[in-house]
């Protein structure tokens, strides 16, 4: 177990997985933060769109 937590540290080969993953943190992060910030006016064009195809 020794040699295997050592041989993971000294390669680098999750290197680029975690860099991946970092990113795809960072867009979904952005989307949530989008999301929760235009979610209000969002909602309200399509309450003003149902009005419409209502009337």
């Amino acid at each position: 177990m020794k040699n295997a937590f050592t041989r993971m540290i000294k390669t680098e080969d999750g290197q680029g997985l975690v860099e991946y993953g970092l990113i795809i943190t960072g867009i979904a992060l952005a989307a949530i933060a989008a999301i929760w910030l235009l979610g209000p006016q969002i909602g309200q064009m399509f309450t003003d769109i149902g009005t419409q195809l209502a009337a």
